[in-house]
Order: structure tokens, then C-alpha cells, then sequence
């Protein structure tokens, strides 16, 4: 159980690594939102287009990848909706029994079928072609637009990264359930976000 929780812990650093990016991405999708703003006013004003497609493009493809690169490390903190009526009164083996059957169950096939569904349409974006071989991009039909392959792709990083803590959680969740000792508080600090030595 100790190597599980290991690998487990290895997971969630790659998270937490992952988390971090999308901090980065909500400022920067701030920025370029406010540029688009001021630039769409501005030109009016002054009759000169200052902003394009691509940038507003590129507003919502950092819209996306936050949410993308976001699953797993809310599934890792618990902020996921919980209809928990029922839960909240469950001893901690209770919890972590129904969480384990839930994940194993629900979360990780989700996350499989969600991969093998994407995986066509993101190579039929990168240019694969039926009969094998590789055409052009996928690119927006908008003027000066973003290449869609890229955005697309996202779709199978997110399952994967979600995939990968679910995996994770599954082990958490085993560990509690079995009395593998401080497993308990491990959830407790992804849930608090606190620091794990």
C-alpha cells in the first residue's frame, strides 16, 4: 500500500504542477480579454483595426484550457459538486468506501471512454485523412484564425490528467478504507490544500 501511495503522491504533484499552470492562464486570459476590449474601442475611435481574430481566438482557447487543465485538481481538492446529505454523517471508512466504488465505477471509465471518443476527431483535426494519411490542420473558418488541432487535443489532455487522479484518488480512497494509517489526513490536506511533507 505504501508504494501505491507513493505513485499516488507522484500524481498528485503532476496535479498540483498543472493546477499551477492555470493560474498563469486566468491572467493571461484576463489580458488578453482586456486588449481586446480596449483595442476593439480604441480602433473604432480612431479607424484602424487593432485587434484580430487570432487574439480572440486565443481569449477562448485560454478560456478552455483552464477549464481543461482544471479537472483533476479539483477532483484532487474535493471542490467537485457533492449532493452529500446522506454523506456528511458517514463515518470516514463509509466515505471513503462509497468515494472508491464511485471513482472506480464512474470517474475512471468516464475518463477511458472520454479518451477513445476524442481520439478520432482530434487526429481528423491534426490532418489525418480516411485514407491514412495526413492532410492540413483543422483551422478556424474565421479570417486570421487559430489552427483547431491544438485546442482539440486538450480534450484528451484533460481525460488523461483527470484519468491519472482518479487513479489516485482510487488508491487515497482504498488506503482510508483499509486503515493504512495518515491516509486520512492526506485527503484532508488535498481537500484543506495544505502542504504534505
Amino acid at each position: 500500500m505504501r508504494a501505491l501511495l507513493n505513485f499516488s503522491r507522484a500524481i498528485d504533484k503532476i496535479t498540483e504542477f498543472v493546477g499551477s499552470l492555470t493560474a498563469g492562464m486566468v491572467i493571461l486570459t484576463i489580458l488578453v480579454g482586456f486588449y481586446n476590449v480596449i483595442a476593439r474601442y480604441v480602433g473604432r475611435l480612431i479607424g484602424i483595426q487593432l485587434s484580430s481574430n487570432a487574439l480572440i481566438e486565443l481569449q477562448w482557447y485560454l478560456f478552455s484550457m483552464m477549464f481543461f487543465l482544471g479537472f483533476a485538481y479539483i477532483l484532487k481538492h474535493g471542490a467537485n459538486v457533492r449532493v452529500d446529505f446522506l454523506y456528511t454523517n458517514w463515518t470516514v471508512k463509509q466515505q471513503a468506501l462509497v468515494d472508491f466504488i464511485g471513482t472506480i465505477l464512474f470517474t475512471i471509465p468516464f475518463c477511458v471512454l472520454g479518451i477513445w471518443v476524442a481520439i478520432d476527431p482530434v487526429l481528423q483535426s491534426w490532418g489525418l485523412l480516411p485514407n491514412g494519411n495526413w492532410g492540413t490542420w483543422e483551422i478556424s473558418s474565421d479570417a486570421n484564425g487559430l489552427p483547431r488541432a491544438p485546442i482539440k487535443t486538450m480534450i484528451i489532455v484533460a481525460f488523461a490528467t483527470l484519468l491519472l487522479q482518479a487513479i489516485a484518488q482510487a488508491i487515497k480512497y482504498l488506503a482510508v478504507y483499509k486503515g493504512y494509517p495518515h491516509a486520512a489526513e492526506i485527503i484532508q490536506a488535498d481537500i484543506e490544500n495544505l502542504p504534505l511533507e
